[in-house]
């Protein structure tokens, strides 16, 4: 049971790291930055294919729907996190 809860966990916070990323992957598009756009977007899809990789790998009819959903909650919550808080490295307001 408490495996169970821990690789909830790490979806969820997969999911905020995974578009966290994907955001500033895009924000540094939009402002023409190819180098940090580049590195964003090899992380953004090496975390989305590794946890999805993961969810397949060990299909499991109880689990594996509240694992994507939980996933895509975190997803959600990056999505926040990134277009809430201002980071040093990128202009406000952009």
């Amino acid at each position: 049971m408490d495996s169970e809860i821990l690789k909830l966990i790490l979806y969820f916070v997969a999911g905020v790291v995974q578009d966290f990323f994907f955001t500033l992957n895009s924000k540094y598009i939009a402002q023409n930055k190819v180098a940090p756009a580049v590195i964003f977007s090899f992380l953004t899809i090496l975390m989305s294919m590794l946890v999805l990789y993961n969810i397949l790998s060990d299909l499991n009819p109880n689990h594996s729907i509240l694992e994507i959903i939980i996933y895509s909650i975190g997803i959600a919550t990056g999505t926040y996190v990134a277009l809430t808080f201002p980071l040093k490295f990128t202009k406000r307001g952009s």
